[in-house]
């Protein structure tokens, strides 16, 4: 069956990208819970009692900013997910943000939350380069 849906992709890679990205969710959700209870602070608080000098609280500091990166990092993928998911509910998944044109099974096959096709992805790179990225 290749009936055409959401996004110009068929029902069947509708739903091969609608699971893989539930799978993602839910491993992504747990990565979340997992660094959080990790980190509860207990690192932060059991380097900051050791430390004696300016440089060791720099480390302590450092190995706890490391930490909530990283929530911070798989914070946004789970966003990213969810913004898919809804694109699927509304029948736009698969559609290019910018151009409205298809994404394409295949860079939504290793790229489960593109939200545009590789042209305007391309031009978007290039007129955001290095925004968001702190300078010297």
């Amino acid at each position: 069956m290749n009936t055409i849906t959401s996004g110009f992709l068929n029902i069947e890679q509708l739903a091969a990208c609608k699971r893989l990205l539930q799978e993602r969710s839910t491993a992504c959700l747990e990565e979340i819970r997992g660094e959080l209870l990790r980190s509860d602070n207990e690192r932060y608080i059991e380097l900051a009692g050791s430390v004696h000098d300016a440089a060791e609280e720099s480390v302590a500091d450092l190995l706890s900013d490391v930490g909530l990166q990283s929530v911070d990092r798989l914070v946004q993928e789970a966003q990213d997910i969810e913004a898919a998911l809804s694109r699927i509910s509304n029948d736009n998944y698969g559609v290019c943000a910018d151009c409205g044109e298809p994404i394409g099974y295949q860079r939504l096959s290793v790229y489960l939350t593109a939200k545009r096709c590789q042209p305007c992805q391309q031009r978007y790179e290039n007129s955001h380069a290095g925004a968001g990225h702190a300078s010297l």
